[in-house]
Formats: C-alpha cells, sequence, structure tokens
C-alpha cells in the first residue's frame, strides 16, 4: 500500500474517533490542509488531465490514486536534517500533517488508559448500585442509613475522579462516551420517578442529592429519618427501585456495542495502525514536531505503557 493510501486510511480512522466527540474543533485539520495543498498543485497543472482527481480530494479517499498518477508515491524519500521532505511540493504542510498524527497517537494512547480506567469504574458503580437492592424493611434506619452513606461516598470517588478529565484540557475533553457516562449516573440519582407508587420523589426525598456546583453526592441524614419515621416501606422501595436502575444505567454503559466498547475499539483501531504505518508516513511526508502532551496525558500516556508492557 502507497503511503498516501496509508495516510488516507489515518484520516478515515481518525475521523471515526472524532466523530465520538462533543466538541468540533475550530482549527483546521491538518490533514485536510495537506488535501487542500495537494488540491491547489494539480489545479496548477497545464491541461485537464488533473481535472477528474479535484473532486475526490476534499474526503482524502484518493489521495493515494492521484500521488500515483503524479508519479510522486513512487519516490525515494530523502530526509532533511530538520525532517523534511524537500522532494515533495510542499513538505511544510506534509511536516505540520505528521506533527498532528503524532500528537494523536499519543493522545489516543492516553484516551485508551483513560477510558479503560473509566470502563472499570462504572462496573464497579454498578455493583454499589447493586449492593443497595438488598435493603429491607426488616433492617434498621441507622444500618441503611450506612448503607446510603457507602454509596455516596463511592459516587464522589467516582465523580471527583473523571469529572476533571472531560473537563477542558482534560484527557477526556469533549469525549462523548465519557461525559455520557458521567451525565448518565448522575442522572440516575436525580430521577424523581423512584419511589413513586409510595409518594415519594427519588432519592431526593431520602436525603440524597447533587450539588449543583460541584456535582457531588450529598446526603442530609436528617431528612432521611424524618422520610424514614413516617414511611419506612417507601423508603425502602425507594432504594430499591433506585438500585434496579441505577444499576441498569451504569451497565448499558460498559456493554457491547455501547458507549464505552465502541470508544475504546475506535482508539485501538486507529492506534495499531499508525503503530504499524508510522514509519511509511515519516519516510514519505518527514518526521513531523514530536508530541508535547500536558502533565495529564503524559500521566495516562504512562498508563498506557504500563498495561502494554511486553
Amino acid at each position: 500500500m502507497s503511503p498516501l493510501k496509508i495516510a488516507s486510511t489515518v484520516f478515515s480512522l481518525i475521523s471515526s474517533v472524532t466523530g465520538g466527540s462533543s466538541r468540533t474543533s475550530s482549527s483546521s485539520d491538518q490533514g485536510a490542509g495537506f488535501a487542500d495543498a495537494l488540491s491547489l498543485r494539480l489545479a496548477s497543472l497545464p491541461g485537464q488531465a488533473s481535472n477528474p482527481l479535484l473532486g475526490g480530494l476534499s474526503g482524502n479517499s484518493s489521495l493515494g490514486d492521484a500521488f500515483s498518477m503524479l508519479g510522486a508515491s513512487d519516490m525515494r524519500s530523502r530526509l532533511s536534517a530538520n525532517g523534511r521532505n524537500f522532494s515533495l511540493f510542499d513538505p511544510e504542510s506534509a511536516f505540520r500533517m505528521m506533527s498532528d498524527i503524532n500528537n494523536r497517537e499519543v493522545n489516543y494512547k492516553a484516551q485508551f488508559a483513560e477510558m479503560s480506567e473509566m470502563k472499570g469504574e462504572v462496573a464497579e458503580m454498578q455493583q454499589a448500585g447493586l449492593a443497595l437492592g438488598s435493603v429491607g424493611s426488616s433492617e434498621s434506619g441507622e444500618a441503611i442509613k450506612a448503607r446510603l452513606q457507602t454509596f455516596v461516598a463511592k459516587y464522589n470517588e467516582w465523580v471527583s475522579r473523571f469529572q476533571g478529565t472531560v473537563a477542558d484540557g482534560g484527557v477526556l475533553d469533549g469525549t462523548q462516551a465519557a461525559e455520557v457516562s458521567l451525565y448518565e449516573l448522575k442522572q440516575s440519582i436525580e430521577n424523581r420517578f423512584n419511589g413513586a407508587m409510595h409518594g415519594l420523589h427519588g432519592l431526593r426525598d431520602v436525603g440524597i442529592d447533587i450539588n449543583p456546583t460541584t456535582g457531588l453526592a450529598t446526603f442530609d441524614t436528617a431528612k432521611f429519618e424524618a422520610a424514614f419515621s413516617r414511611v419506612k416501606d417507601g423508603v425502602v422501595a425507594t432504594i430499591n427501585e433506585f438500585s434496579t436502575n441505577f444499576a441498569k444505567s451504569a451497565e448499558l454503559l460498559g456493554s457491547a456495542n455501547n458507549f464505552i466498547p465502541n470508544r475504546l475499539a475506535n482508539l485501538d483501531r486507529v492506534i495499531d495502525y499508525i503503530g504499524d504505518n508510522k514509519s511509511s508516513l515519516q519516510a514519505e511526508f518527514g518526521l513531523g514536531n514530536a508530541a508535547t502532551p500536558n502533565a495529564a496525558v503524559s500521566k495516562a500516556l504512562a498508563a498506557y505503557n504500563a498495561m502494554f508492557k511486553a
């Protein structure tokens, strides 16, 4: 496969990953910039022969065929001391493209590690929810209160661990799978239909609510005690209904063909493909600048490397 066809496949895989983002980048994609430069070069060629090539370049799918027709894909790359291939008509655009790929490779590895940890934590949250399903009317108020306190502490650990990673500049900034995971579990706690058959309006009437500023769960024990003394069976039923619904929400997030597994699969594909073909890409388009990850990305990248350490 020619380097241009490899590059085209990389862009397609990148699209499958960025398609799982809740953000639209305001900056121009380096690969698209390279395609635009190629289009301009073809447009400047004499005659009509190049015209059929121009339309397909915007989606990058015809890059390899276009370069083959120009004879460029058969050139032996000769990289300069600064890592550029000056045999190309636009070595700077090609170099920027490789810089972008270098950065993406590092970021995708960091995201894979972070999403893998989130997947494990979602499974733990599922178990924390299920643990409340065995609450029964024979238990004392103090025992049930202790169970709820344990759940609230676990939930707050979850929020504290991942809320920052989806914020601006976080490893999973703009990653829909991560944002949805946080949102769904929060919504499950705030669901006001649990306990409706007993005149209650969800965990809020049992004393558990979400702080709108911090995103953390709070537990008003006095409110719980008042509800428990007034309608014990309703409190127990509310907790049991919540347990079932919360655990189901967590289970779905990590189930096959759902948010987290799909994101991990897409990341895995693009990471493997870049790794398998990076040498060929760099030989043709230049080395690109080395990635410069921030502290959070560097930490997650180290976790990724530890995961796949031989």
